[in-house]
């Protein structure tokens, strides 16, 4: 979507935001992500606001679309978010639902850091991800078995296109020696349904507030109710993949995933952790050979690494293991 489309929607979200939508207000694109197109918004008094709006074709080499009415569940995903747990979200400020467009707080990137422009320039900093993860286990066990929260989010479809087919199907059908065992891990993902998941929990799509160091997850596009395990390996993934990128970083990075592990099992009820623990570990080596052989390949592996994580991924994959801690110990 160009600029002129941008300056006829964006009256209309500031009406809705109680804005006066005569204002004078300049738009500029904002990078990240291939899945919608993201702006600033900046009016005559100086103030910014962000405004996204999905994209029916995402921005990779390979054919994936998407229906544009994902953009009203990561509103919903957004609110929810911020009310269980408050600044872990932006705010949601107007939807245009018609237009598949949402109007947002918008965090100046001096107050800010990006979590995967640490991780790549080399800033492993430990707390970051035990706070993901805490505030991940939070939004899990406060919607853990809610129906109302379920029925608000009639979304299998949206994961089924986002996430299940480009990521796990896709990558099946590329590995037919491991095709059966990915299909199997897609299917116990699919049909366990237990509390609200973001879907793309990946260091590109959190902030992190240089004030109190507290994470604020972004892109919320593939909120599905149904298996929080997803999040947890989803997240997981990338720090095992970068400790294969930066190798001498790789003691750090792996013992953060082990302490990221134990901080997201903790806010689940003892009864419920072996079998998270277990889907996790099971997702987990499929989603790193998704990141190199799937529809959204990970754009800092080189092919000497693309084929470790082939290497360290495939035999996990026909045999699980049966702990997040043990596939860690796997690729260390």
């Amino acid at each position: 979507m160009g600029s002129e489309g941008w300056e006829s929607l964006v009256p209309r979200l500031l009406s809705a935001a109680g804005l006066d939508p005569r204002a004078a207000f300049e738009v500029s694109p904002l990078t990240g992500g291939v899945s919608s197109d993201i702006v600033r918004i900046r009016l005559a008094d100086g103030r910014d606001l962000c405004a996204k709006r999905a994209l029916p074709q995402l921005k990779v080499a390979a054919h994936w679309s998407a229906p544009l009415e994902r953009n009203r569940y990561e509103a919903a995903w957004l609110r929810l978010a911020g009310e269980i747990v408050p600044g872990a979200a932006p705010q949601v400020l107007a939807e245009e639902r018609a237009q598949g467009a949402v109007l947002l707080e918008y965090f100046a990137a001096d107050a800010h850091l990006l979590w995967k422009d640490e991780l790549l320039a080399g800033r492993v900093d430990p707390r970051i991800a035990i706070a993901v993860a805490s505030v991940l286990g939070r939004i899990h066990a406060a919607t853990l078995g809610n129906a109302a929260v379920a029925a608000a989010f009639p979304t299998d479809h949206l994961i089924e296109a986002l996430r299940l087919d480009p990521y796990l199907r896709h990558t099946a059908s590329r590995h037919p020696d491991c095709a059966e065992a990915i299909l199997e891990v897609l299917r116990a993902t699919a049909t366990n349904k237990l509390a609200l998941v973001h879907g793309d929990v990946s260091p590109k799509n959190i902030l992190i507030s240089k004030r109190d160091y507290h994470p604020i997850l972004l892109d919320a596009e593939c909120a599905w109710y149904g298996d929080p395990a997803f999040d947890a390996a989803f997240c997981l993934n990338h720090l095992l993949l970068k400790s294969v990128h930066m190798p001498v970083l790789k003691d750090d990075l792996l013992n953060q995933a082990i302490a990221f592990a134990a901080e997201w099992l903790s806010h689940f009820p003892p009864a419920l952790r072996p079998a998270l623990d277990g889907r996790a570990a099971a997702l987990l080596p499929c989603l790193m050979l998704a990141r190199v052989d799937g529809k959204s390949p990970v754009e800092y592996l080189d092919e000497g690494s693309r084929q470790m994580v082939r290497t360290l991924s495939i035999p996990m994959i026909r045999r699980p293991l049966i702990s997040i801690e043990a596939v860690i110990a796997a690729v260390a």
